[in-house]
């Protein structure tokens, strides 16, 4: 029996337990952050004994531990999960392809105010204002005129000022109002399901709009139409990551790739296609 690491003890790791054991592989979690990791003792046997590695480990510099320790090829490897965290990156490769994508102007920091006040003019406001390597929508902010705009400018200014951060880039892209939220799954660049984030009543009436499911937001599984389908494995083909979430905001006349996700939870299986673990099971079979 393969035994897979997941560099996780959360909703993925317990998720995929039974249904790859099931399929002949054995999954454990090894732990690479908050804690003290022996690296020179030859005698340190926790990360022996796995033949594959399931998503690289969230930290970075603690992932390269583990991934001395482990020895193991990964599904979605180191160059997989940097490429897909930086936002402007992936929108940049995705328009060079022809993939359509919102309307993007990326600002490294410290940036003089006369190209923020352009970069704001380029938009119909509002617009959104994102960290570039934040995930489950920490940091995103929605300004609706110039003041607000610079206000939220003026406190990542405060941010990146601090020696030690490490990402001072954040993006400023075009607001879609009413647009539909989804996430489409891929293994192996071919599409195994999808759900639609959707916010309750009461929140929309509260004036919520990030559609997160960790702010709130229901995932309810889809059938996806053909063209969203074939959109999203365009996106896992251009950047040749094997385990993909791609997320889409389709309006009445278009459909945009906002981001992408190299570490996307594993959910219900009533959210996928049949034989979804089928795929998950051949995929990581094909990575050893």
């Amino acid at each position: 029996m393969l035994r897979l690491a997941v560099a996780t003890d959360a909703e993925t790791y317990e998720r995929l337990q039974d249904p790859l054991e099931q399929r002949g592989i054995a999954v454990a979690s090894v732990a690479t952050t908050e804690r003290t990791l022996p690296v020179t003792d030859a005698g340190f046997d926790e990360f022996d004994g796995f033949d594959v590695g399931f998503v690289y480990p969230p930290r970075i510099m603690e992932g390269g531990v583990a991934d001395a320790l482990l020895g193991v090829p990964w599904v979605n490897d180191r160059d997989a999960i940097l490429t897909s965290r930086n936002k402007a990156d992936v929108i940049a490769r995705l328009d060079r392809a022809g993939i359509p994508v919102p309307e993007t102007v990326a600002v490294s920091n410290p940036a003089d105010r006369a190209d923020l006040v352009a970069a704001f003019e380029r938009f119909e406001p509002p617009v959104v204002v994102k960290p570039n390597s934040a995930t489950r929508g920490v940091g995103v902010a929605k300004a609706t005129d110039l003041d607000s705009f610079l206000g939220i400018t003026d406190y990542l200014d405060l941010v990146h000022d601090y020696r030690a951060t490490g990402d001072q880039s954040f993006l400023v892209q075009e607001y879609l109002p009413d647009a539909r939220d989804y996430r489409v799954m891929l293994v192996d660049g071919e599409y195994v399901g999808a759900v639609e984030r959707r916010l309750p009543g009461d929140a929309l009436e509260a004036g919520q709009w990030k559609h997160n499911v960790h702010r709130g937001a229901e995932a309810t599984g889809v059938d996806l139409p053909t063209e969203l389908r074939e959109l999203a494995e365009r996106v896992a083909e251009t950047l040749d990551i094997p385990w993909l979430g791609v997320d889409l905001l389709v309006t009445d006349d278009r459909a945009v790739v906002t981001e992408t996700n190299a570490r996307p939870t594993v959910d219900s299986a009533t959210k996928y296609e049949p034989g979804f673990f089928d795929d998950l099971a051949a995929l990581i079979r094909g990575t050893v």
